[in-house]
């Protein structure tokens, strides 16, 4: 791979902040809310697997927009479904009316999985924030007064809203808001102790995501997984499956339960539903449709008929057999070349994935090794302290990874 040469870049950007109950910095404030630390280059194309800033240096992504644009950027294919949707003038009419787009979207889900009804959302957290809402909702039905409680397990990150906020097992983003929601709790990754948690009178539901992405990429064992399920069964309590970041398509089946043997009460999806465009899903069963009534949830913007026509198109394409083939074969050469890269450098401590979602802990704060390989061209994001995670869009080649790991590699050395 090859990098257009530019100056050397300045420090990544960090916004300034006061300190608590002070108002002593007059330091001008960013125009966007000082919630990110952004790098410093302005990004202004993207195509393929590759981002542009406004030198024109060229990255090579590793991110995807955090598992989301699974396609790449300016995909032929996504480009024209949003035209078409265009085309309509068709862009939003709210939940009050149907459109053909979110009709033919939620059959689609309905006729490619286990689900029996689809809600839409608009993004990953307020998908598990309704999966919640349908849980207590279906509690409510079974008649025991006080079946409320959300249950989420050690390592879990399930979303940044109230409810969401509460089943995240990340100490530094629960602190600040404290305290937080009522009725979740988080829960060790072991059957015992989550069999005294899910007490049939008071438990709800349990969410767990099948690959715990922003938690390290810890792909959670199968047996554990589906002795998770069991318990639930004899329990009279809900199984929810965050697939946000591990499904469609990410790990080389379309949902990444398919390799689990069986199927959840409910499945939250996100990130690439529409390639970039902020959608998600929540898929239930017939039982927990049928206990949701008319105002007992709701979106203004949820599957709006431009969004869903794009998604539709997508989901296709994610679900093509030719690709997820791609994704598990490619995914475990790739998985061999960072076992060989951890080998080699001697500044690996682990290496773990599935499909087109790795980890790879170092001995060194991530950070400075995705610094390393931004200079270099690579775009590289952590899941943790000393984790570097690897997201690259799913229709990347064998050559184009092989790119990016000599820059890894080269970050790793220096």
């Amino acid at each position: 791979m090859t990098s257009t040469m530019i100056p050397p870049q300045s420090a990544p950007f960090t916004p300034a902040v006061a300190s608590a109950g002070t108002n002593t910095d007059t330091a001008p404030l960013p125009a966007i809310l000082g919630t990110y630390k952004r790098q410093a280059p302005l990004f202004v194309r993207g195509e393929g697997v590759y981002m542009f800033d406004e030198t024109g240096k060229r990255y090579l992504d590793f991110v995807a927009g955090i598992a989301v644009t699974s396609l790449g950027h300016n995909d032929a294919g996504v480009n024209g479904a949003m035209q078409e949707a265009l085309a309509t003038g068709l862009i939003h009419t709210s939940n009050l009316y149907r459109t053909a787009p979110g009709e033919a979207l939620a059959q689609w889900f309905v006729d490619n999985s286990f689900a029996s009804s689809v809600f839409f959302a608009n993004s990953g957290a307020e998908a598990n924030e309704g999966a919640f809402k349908f849980a207590r909702r279906w509690a409510k039905s079974t008649g025991a007064p006080a079946k409320h409680e959300i249950i989420a397990v050690r390592g879990s990150f399930h979303g940044r809203m109230p409810g969401t906020l509460a089943a995240t097992d990340r100490p530094n983003y629960r602190m600040p808001f404290r305290p937080l929601m009522g009725g979740v709790s988080i829960v060790e990754r072991d059957l015992t102790e989550l069999s005294v948690a899910l007490d049939p009178e008071t438990a709800a539901a349990v969410i767990v995501e099948p690959i715990q992405g922003e938690g390290g990429v810890r792909v959670l064992d199968t047996a554990f997984l589906q002795g998770l399920r069991k318990l639930t069964e004899e329990r009279n309590v809900l199984l929810i499956l965050d697939e946000i970041q591990c499904g469609l398509g990410r790990t080389g089946t379309l949902f990444a339960h398919e390799q689990l043997g069986f199927t959840p009460d409910m499945l939250t999806i996100a990130k690439p539903i529409a390639n970039g465009l902020p959608m998600g899903a929540i898929l239930v069963t017939d039982e927990v449709a049928r206990v949701m009534q008319p105002g007992d949830h709701g979106t203004t913007f949820g599957g709006g008929p431009l969004l869903a026509h794009v998604a539709h198109h997508v989901v296709q394409r994610l679900s093509d057999p030719a690709l997820l083939t791609h994704v598990r074969e490619t995914g475990e050469w790739f998985g061999e070349q960072l076992q060989g890269i951890a080998q080699r450098t001697g500044a690996v401590r682990a290496v773990r994935g599935k499909g087109l979602m790795w980890g790879m802990d170092v001995h060194e704060p991530a950070s400075a090794v995705i610094a390393r390989a931004f200079e270099q061209g690579l775009l590289l994001v952590s899941a943790g302290e000393h984790t570097l995670r690897f997201l690259p869009p799913l229709v990347i080649t064998r050559d184009e990874l092989t790119a990016g790991l000599t820059i890894l590699e080269s970050a790793l050395k220096s």
